[in-house]
C-alpha cells in the first residue's frame, strides 16, 4: 500500500503482531510507523526516498525535538508497507526498512534487498541521569557493520588515520578537534546522530556506538549509493553550500597580528610592488582599545583610535589596492564592553572564562535567538556597516574554555545545560552572523573563516580551519586525512594555517631562513594551493613572502610558483565552487569518492582529488627526493609537470622537486587555465587556455557570474559545456547557457592537447589552436 496522498483510513493503518509483553501494536503513520517495545516509543519516518529518520524516547515520556542542524521537512513520497513474518517492512524507491517490533531492531537495505546497516536488537539504552538539575538520560545507540567495512567522517581528528574503524573518540569540540556524530560507509550510506552534547564515538569488533546526553535517540539514515550521493543527501537534509565570491579563492595573508592599519596596508603594497598575487589581508585580534592591556575591553568590536585612527579610510585603501579585508571577532566579551553589559543584563552570558586568560571575558549564549541578533547589532554598527569589511574571521568558535571545571558544563543556556549543546556552538555562532549579514546586505556573499564546525554549517558559507596547529612535518601530514574526513561530512570548505600556527621552535638557526622551516613552509603552501582556501598565517615567525628571501632565492620563487599556479587555476576552482553549490560536489575528494571499487583506495588518506580532475599528493617529509603516489585503477593519468602518460592501478615513485607538488591529471580531463593576474578579478577570462588530456571521454562546465552577490540564485550566470570524445578526438563546445551583466559576448579559447611535445606546468608561449567563440556551438577535430 502507498503512504502518500492516500486515504485517512490507510493513514491510520495498524498492524497487530503477536509478540512478547514489551512489544505493542505497530501503527502506520503517514510515511512510516510507530510502536512501543523494550520500554521505548519508536517512530520511523521517511523524509525522502533516500532519507529515513529514526526517533526513540523512553516509553511514556514524549519529547518535542527541534533540530539545530536539519532544515529539511519530510517530502510527500510513496512508501509501501508489507509484513514479513512478525516483522514490518517499509519500502521507498531507494530504501527498505525492516522493523522487528519485539526487539526494537531495525535493518536497512537498498532497493535490491542488500543489507546496508543494522540498528542492533536491544541496542538502544536510556539511563536516567541528572543534567544540571533537570531529569535527562545518557542515551546510547549501537549499530552492526560488516567486519571489513571502511567508514569515514566523525570529524577533523589529528591522528593521521583515514578510516574510522576500530577507533574511539571523546567528541568534544575544542581547538584543533572538530566533531560531528556522523559516519559514512563505503557501501554508500551515512548516519547522522542528531545530538549536540559532549559525546562518545566507539567502534570495535562488537559494534559501532554513539553515546551522549539527551532526551531521545534521533538519527537520520541517508543512502546515496556512493560518497557523492551521500553528500547530496547530507546537504538535502542539513542545507546546501552557497557559493563564495571569486576573490575568496585567491591568496590570503595573515599573521598574529598586524598592530596598526598602516602595517597591513604596507603588506599589501609590498605584495603589489613585488607583483606577487594576493586578494585578502586579515586583521587579527586587539585592534580594539586595549585599556592598559587589561583586556577588559576584549572584543569590543570597535577600534583603538591611536593605532586605527580612521578605520573606514583604512578599508577604502585596502579596496583601492584591489584587495579585501577579513576582520576577527570573538564569541567572548570583556567585562567592560557594552556588549557584555547588555548580555549580562539579559542573562545571555554563559558564565565561564574564555580567551584571553585572566581577562574576565565570557562567551555569549548563541543558543538564544535574541542573543544572535544582539551580537549582530553591535557587529554591524561597529564594523560591517561602518567600515565595509568583506568577511569575518570567527576565532575560538568552540569556544575556548579557560580554567576548565566540570561544573562549568552544567551552566545554563537557552536550550539547556552547556554540556548538552556544546558541540553546536560554532554552528549557531556562524548562523547568526551569516543570516543577519544577508539581511543587512544581500549584495555581498558571506565569507566566514571559523575555527570549529558541525554538520549544517556548510549552509552559512563557513570555511573551517584546523586550529592552532604546531609547525612540524608530523602536523602537516596529519592535516590531510583530517581534512578529508571533515569534508566527507558534507562540509566542503576547509583550510589550515600555511606553515602551522606555532613556529617558535624554528627560531633557532635563522628562523625564516632556517632551511628546514623554509622547506616545511613551501610544502605546506603547496598543499594550501589545493585547499578550498589558501591562507598563510601564524605566530612566532612572520609569513609574508619576503621574509624568506628575495626573488631569485629558491624559497621565494617556490612560494610564488605555488601562488601563481593557484591563480592560473581560478577558472577551474570557481567552476568547482559552482559544482559544489549546484550539484553538491566536493573540493577535496578522497580517492574513495571516485574509485571506491578499487579497494586500495579505502585507506588512502594522504592524497586526494582537488575537484574532479586533479590528483594531489602533498609531500610531507623533509628532504624527500622521491615520493610514492598511488594512481587509482579504472583510469589513466598524466603527470602535470611532464605530461608523462601513466597507467592507473599502480604505485609510482616520482621525483619530488622542492618547488613542485606531485600532481596527476585524469585522462579525459578538460582543464581551463586563466590569465596571469595580481588579484582574482583583475582580468576577464576572454583568452583562456583549455587543456585536453586524452585517453578517455570527458566533460567540463565552465561557470561564470558577477563574482559576488547572490544573483546566481536567480539564475543570473552563464555556463559553457565542453565535451571530449576520445575515440574520434572531437571537442564539442556547446552553446552558452544563461547570461549576466558584464558577460563576455565573444572570447578566444586556446586549445591544447596534452602530450609529450606540448605544454607542461606553465604553458605560456606554447603552441595551440586558437578558437573564436561567440556563444554558439563549435565542434573541433583535434
Amino acid at each position: 500500500m502507498k503512504f502518500s496522498k492516500i486515504t485517512s483510513c490507510m493513514l491510520t493503518l495498524a498492524v497487530f503482531i503477536a509478540v512478547n509483553l514489551n512489544a505493542q501494536s505497530v501503527e502506520g503513520t503517514r510515511q512510516g510507523v510507530k510502536f512501543a517495545t523494550q520500554n521505548m516509543d519508536i517512530q520511523i519516518e521517511f523524509y525522502s526516498n533516500n532519507i529515513v529518520r529514526v526517533f526513540k524516547t523512553p516509553q511514556g515520556f514524549p519529547y518535542n525535538k527541534k533540530s539545530l542542524s536539519v532544515v529539511k521537512s519530510p517530502e510527500m513520497i510513496s512508501v509501501k508497507s508489507t509484513q514479513k513474518g512478525n516483522k514490518t517492512v517499509l519500502e521507498s524507491s531507494s530504501i527498505q526498512v525492516e522493523v522487528n517490533p519485539e526487539t526494537g531492531g531495525i535493518s536497512l537495505y537498498d532497493s535490491n534487498g542488500k543489507l546496508l546497516l543494522k540498528d542492533k536488537d536491544f541496542g538502544t539504552q536510556f539511563s536516567a541521569t541528572d543534567d544540571a538539575g533537570t531529569p535527562s538520560y545518557t542515551v546510547r545507540e549501537g549499530f552492526l557493520l560488516d567486519s571489513d567495512e571502511a567508514i569515514y567522517g566523525v570529524g577533523q581528528i589529528m591522528d593521521n588515520k583515514f578510516s574510522r574503524r576500530n577507533s574511539s573518540h571523546h567528541m568534544q569540540n575544542e581547538n584543533m578537534s572538530t566533531y560531528s556524530p556522523y559516519f559514512m560507509s563505503v557501501k554508500g550510506y551515512a548516519v547522522f546522530w542528531d545530538n549536540y552534547s559532549i559525546s562518545k564515538f566507539n567502534d570495535n569488533a562488537q559494534e559501532l556506538s554513539f553515546e551522549g546526553l539527551g532526551h531521545c535517540v534521533d538519527y537520520y539514515f541517508m543512502y546515496g549509493k556512493n560518497a557523492d550521493g551521500v553528500i547530496a543527501q547530507v546537504r538535502d537534509l542539513t542545507g546546501k553550500a552557497p557559493m563564495l565570491p571569486l576573490w575568496a579563492y585567491g591568496f590570503f595573508q595573515s599573521k598574529e597580528r598586524y598592530h596598526t592599519e598602516d602595517e597591513s596596508l604596507e603588506v599589501l603594497k609590498k605584495y603589489r610592488n613585488l607583483k606577487v598575487p594576493i586578494d585578502v589581508v586579515i586583521q587579527d585580534w586587539r585592534y580594539w582599545p586595549e585599556f592598559n592591556k587589561s583586556d577588559s575591553l576584549w572584543n569590543s568590536q570597535s577600534f583603538d583610535r591611536q593605532r586605527f585612527p580612521n578605520p573606514k579610510k583604512w578599508v577604502d585603501e585596502i579596496h583601492k589596492l584591489n584587495a579585501k579585508l577579513l576582520i576577527v571577532t570573538w564569541p567572548g566579551f570583556g567585562p567592560k564592553t557594552e556588549q557584555r553589559k547588555e548580555f549580562d543584563s539579559k542573562k545571555m552570558i554563559i558564565n565561564f572564562d574564555t580567551w584571553p586568560p585572566k581577562s574576565g571575558a565570557r562567551p555569549y549564549d548563541v543558543y538564544n535567538p535574541e542573543a544572535l541578533n544582539i551580537y549582530w547589532r553591535y557587529l554591524n554598527k561597529g564594523i560591517f556597516s561602518y567600515i565595509g569589511n568583506d568577511g569575518w574571521w570567527l576565532d575560538s568558535t568552540e569556544p575556548d574554555h579557560i580554567n576548565r571545571k566540570d561544573s562549568d558544563y552544567d551552566l545554563p543556556t537557552h536550550l539547556g545545560s552547556y554540556r548538552s549543546v556544546k558541540n553546536a556552538y560554532s554552528l549557531m555562532h556562524n548562523k547568526g552572523i551569516a543570516v543577519n549579514q544577508r539581511k543587512s546586505n544581500d549584495s555581498k556573499r558571506a565569507v566566514i573563516l571559523t575555527r570549529s564546525g558541525f554538520i549544517g554549517q556548510q549552509l552559512y558559507g563557513s570555511n573551517t580551519w584546523s586550529g592552532d596547529v604546531v609547525s612540524s612535518w608530523e602536523m602537516l601530514e596529519k592535516q590531510i586525512p583530517a581534512a578529508l574526513n571533515y569534508t566527507l561530512m558534507g562540509i566542503p570548505n576547509w583550510n589550515s594555517d600555511i606553515g602551522g600556527f606555532f613556529a617558535g621552535g624554528w627560531k633557532k638557526d635563522g628562523g625564516n631562513k632556517n632551511p628546514e622551516f623554509q622547506e616545511l613552509y613551501v610544502r605546506w603552501m603547496q598543499f594550501g594551493a589545493f585547499c578550498p582556501m589558501m591562507r598563510s598565517h601564524g605566530t612566532d615567525l612572520p609569513r609574508e613572502i619576503w621574509n624568506f628571501g628575495e626573488r631569485g632565492t629558491w624559497c621565494f620563487d617556490a612560494q610564488e610558483k605555488s601562488i601563481k599556479l593557484r591563480y592560473s587555476l581560478l577558472p577551474y576552482i570557481y567552476s568547482t565552487s559552482w559544482d559544489v553549490s549546484s550539484n553538491n560536489g566536493t573540493f577535496m575528494r578522497p580517492l574513495i569518492m571516485d574509485f571506491v571499487s578499487d579497494k586500495n583506495t579505502h585507506n588512502i588518506g594522504n592524497e586526494y582529488l582537488f575537484g574532479r580532475s586533479i590528483l594531489v599528493a602533498p609531500v610531507t617529509k623533509y628532504k624527500a627526493k622521491e615520493w610514492s603516489v598511488y594512481l587509482p585503477n579504472g583510469i589513466d593519468w598524466y603527470d602535470f609537470w611532464t605530461n608523462a602518460y601513466i597507467k592507473g592501478g599502480q604505485t609510482i615513485v616520482t621525483e619530488s622537486a622542492v618547488d613542485e607538488i606531485p600532481l596527476y591529471i585524469k585522462a579525459g580531463t578538460i582543464l581551463p587555465f586563466g590569465p596571469n593576474v595580481q588579484y582574482a578579478t583583475e582580468k576577464k577570462w576572454d583568452n583562456l587556455e583549455i587543456r585536453i588530456y586524452p585517453g578517455a571521454d570527458g566533460e567540463f562546465t565552465l561557470y561564470e557570474d558577477e563574482n559576488d552577490n547572490y544573483n546566481y540564485e536567480k539564475n543570473i550566470y552563464s555556463i559553457i559545456k565542453f565535451k571530449w570524445t576520445d575515440k574520434t578526438k572531437m571537442l564539442t563546445i556547446e552553446n552558452r547557457e544563461g547570461s549576466f551583466p558584464g558577460m563576455l559576448k565573444s572570447r578566444v579559447f586556446k586549445i591544447m592537447v596534452a602530450g609529450p611535445n606540448t605544454a607542461v606546468g606553465d604553458s605560456s608561449g606554447q603552441p595551440g589552436k586558437n578558437i573564436s567563440y561567440k556563444g554558439k556551438k563549435i565542434v573541433l577535430k583535434l
